[in-house]
């Protein structure tokens, strides 16, 4: 009864789109509005620049992409970064310890998240990867030390910067990564590694390169 093997016939046909399309490259994510991505991150960019007034801003708008596309973990953690920088604002005693294990619970989920697919660009032409690496090594390595979670942030930033994805992403981006690992390494006291980061900056002409040359300057000094 050729009826019977219908079920076995489509679930084999549907195997088949979906193999093609892991093998396209193409990302399972749907990808969140350029303008409202790009707007919540400026909005967090603010915020980690010292913006107090911009924490909270951007935990909402991540938040409000999220809940439209739960599955996109580049959201996932962005909004659990902004969640966790609401730590350090809140004078709140209890809502700070529940804005840090909320905020750092969604970028666990996020690095969860990630699979072969997610290395494709998921949101600004990064790979979702590492983006999302790089975004929870930031907070891990800004967090209080009784957190524990130092070492896992290090670790997350030295795959991001040996990543064979990392040479072809975006300069903006990798040049972020460069100044985070100049400064971990100026914080560790490895002068040298700080120096080859921050002169790879320059070099490169990222976007970043005048703040290199202030921390060379303070470097020399």
């Amino acid at each position: 009864m050729p009826h019977l093997h219908r079920p076995r016939a489509i679930a084999a046909a549907i195997s088949c789109i979906v193999l093609a399309g892991a093998l396209a490259g193409g990302a399972a994510y749907a990808v969140a509005p350029e303008a409202a991505f790009e707007s919540a991150f400026q909005t967090f960019n603010a915020a980690l620049a010292g913006n107090e007034s911009a924490i909270d801003k951007a935990a909402d708008a991540f938040n409000a992409l999220l809940a439209a596309d739960p599955t996109n973990p580049v959201l996932m953690a962005y909004a659990g970064a902004a969640t966790t920088m609401k730590a350090g604002a809140t004078m709140l005693p209890w809502k700070k310890m529940s804005y840090a294990d909320d905020g750092l619970a969604q970028i666990d989920k996020a690095l969860a998240m990630l699979t072969p697919a997610s290395d494709a660009p998921i949101q600004h032409g990064t790979p979702g990867t590492l983006e999302v690496k790089f975004t929870a090594a930031n907070t891990f390595l800004a967090v209080p030390g009784f957190l524990n979670r130092g070492a896992r942030g290090a670790k997350l930033l030295s795959e991001v910067l040996a990543s064979p994805l990392f040479a072809g992403s975006p300069l903006g981006f990798k040049g972020d990564v460069w100044m985070r690992a100049a400064q971990l390494a100026g914080k560790e006291k490895r002068e040298e590694d700080a120096k080859k980061f921050l002169n790879e900056i320059i070099a490169q002409k990222a976007p970043q390169a005048d703040a290199a040359r202030a921390k060379l300057k303070e470097l020399a000094q």
